[in-house]
């Protein structure tokens, strides 16, 4: 093999040439990983390139080498490189001069997710960090949102088609809103709040604004929810005897899930979609039912709960966000809400929700 075969760098030059036209008066800060996580390095990001924007409100906007192939051409999905999409990352200026380091950390920490689980990001996708994105600053940004960076795009390079994903910061009540609607149309709500999705640590959440959250209610209600998938830690489902003799089907929820919960419900069943809610044993299926409502187990760890428009109402106004016990007069089920313990970035519990 040639030195010009080995150091190839198609993938790396296609970025950067990217980059340039974007940024075309200005010196890029690149940032590389000393040793590379092929040869045993901590970091799967070959190197991270920062620029600072005046669009918006001034910024650093951080771009990542390393999720796709940046040299050869490896894997064998030749009409896409590598995992398919390099992060981006938006962060509000101070008075430095020189970009913080710490989302430089974050999407270090992001790209071993990716690597390790295989689990991979898309527009409209979002993610709890289980604390502040930043560790260091007090902020209630505790949870990413992904959509395509709006000035990097898309684009083909010779090792196969990628995007450009921006991570923005998020608070908690944010991530359930997107949850609860379309992750995209949630971003594209809050551009007209924050343009470009710049991340303040400073801010407050979105959902604050009662001009927001009429529209955030208005697309639930026209689109319903997008998210299929619901994973929660405190989640049963089973028959047990509630008095002498009289064995009913018992939901066993998290206290601090309810709204989303709920929410989410109306969203999916009212547009005729199915909602699973898993849990690392179980998972329960609700779907809906023009006649009467339903219950069972199709195998041992999966549940069925089949709710007609009377069911459905009498559940969503039974999820409430305290712990107690409500049997339902439409159908045979027993809503149990259990504490819900809210964890940090470790697993300590820094709340309880009872």
């Amino acid at each position: 093999m040639s030195n010009e075969e080995i150091y190839e760098t198609t993938g790396f030059d296609a970025i950067s040439e990217h980059l340039a036209l974007l940024y075309p008066n200005q010196k890029e800060r690149h940032y590389g990983t000393v040793i590379k996580y092929a040869l045993g390095g901590k970091d799967p990001l070959d190197g991270i390139s920062v620029y600072k924007s005046e669009k918006g409100m001034p910024h650093w906007h951080y771009i990542s080498y390393g999720f796709t192939e940046l040299y050869e051409k490896e894997s064998e999905d030749k009409e896409v490189s590598g995992w398919g999409f390099e992060l981006t990352f938006r962060l509000k200026c101070g008075a430095e001069e020189e970009p913080p380091v710490w989302p430089m950390n974050l999407l270090q920490n992001l790209a071993r997710y990716v690597f390790n689980s295989g689990n991979v990001f898309g527009n409209g996708h979002h993610m709890s960090c289980n604390g502040p994105i930043a560790l260091a600053e007090k902020t209630k940004l505790t949870a990413l949102g992904f959509r395509i960076d709006p000035e990097l795009g898309e684009m083909d390079t010779e090792n196969g088609h990628m995007e450009f994903l921006q991570a923005v910061g998020i608070t908690e009540d944010e991530m359930h809103a997107m949850m609860c609607w379309n992750g995209d149309n949630f971003m594209a709500l809050m551009e007209q709040t924050l343009p470009y999705c710049v991340t303040d640590l400073s801010r407050n959440s979105i959902m604050e604004d009662a001009t927001v959250k009429e529209k955030w209610s208005e697309g639930v209600e026209r689109d319903g929810s997008s998210t299929a998938f619901l994973y929660m830690d405190e989640v049963g489902f089973e028959t047990v005897e509630i008095a002498p003799n009289v064995r009913a089907w018992v939901l066993r929820v998290g206290a601090g899930h309810t709204e989303t919960l709920s929410t989410m419900l109306k969203a999916r069943l009212r547009k005729g979609n199915e909602l699973y809610l898993e849990t690392k044993d179980l998972a329960i299926v609700f779907k809906h039912s023009e006649d009467k409502p339903g219950l069972g187990m199709d195998e041992p760890d999966f549940g069925v709960i089949e709710l007609n428009e009377a069911a459905l109402n009498e559940l969503c106004e039974a999820l409430q966000p305290h712990a107690g016990f409500v049997c339902l007069k439409s159908m045979p089920l027993a809503l149990e809400l259990v504490p819900t313990y809210i964890k940090d970035h470790e697993g300590n519990v820094i709340q309880v929700i009872e």
